[in-house]
């Protein structure tokens, strides 16, 4: 049985390989700051982009970007600013997306949808 932490990480690694393909450079994973996390941090020129990777099995419960919450948006706020204030990049461009993937027994490749700019701070 695969662990809620290993199919995190494996959904992390999915959306980072679909970031690559798109011409993002992953700049950090997993970022951590008091109660804060933010799974992905990515670059393009002249943007900086804080990404929320969210995963579940198919079902007929919703889909994984629904489970988003407002006290989470909050926290990736909290993240970036934190990332950017250590960095000393604080002024940057900035934009928050989110990944969405979808896994389906049987299906070896899983549904990959990107949200761009899908909140704001």
């Amino acid at each position: 049985m695969i662990s809620t932490q290993d199919k995190g990480r494996w959904a992390e690694d999915e959306a980072c390989a679909f970031l690559e393909n798109l011409g993002h450079t992953i700049l950090d994973r997993n970022y951590r700051f008091m109660k804060a996390e933010v799974d992905i941090v990515a670059f393009i020129p002249n943007e900086i982009v804080f990404v929320e990777v969210r995963s579940l099995e198919k079902s007929l419960f919703g889909r994984p970007e629904e489970t988003i919450s407002e006290k989470k948006k909050q926290l990736l706020y909290e993240g970036a600013e934190a990332w950017l204030y250590e960095r000393k990049m604080d002024g940057a461009r900035i934009r928050f997306d989110v990944i969405s993937i979808i896994v389906e027994h049987g299906v070896a490749k899983p549904e990959i949808t990107h949200f761009r700019n899908a909140f704001w701070m």
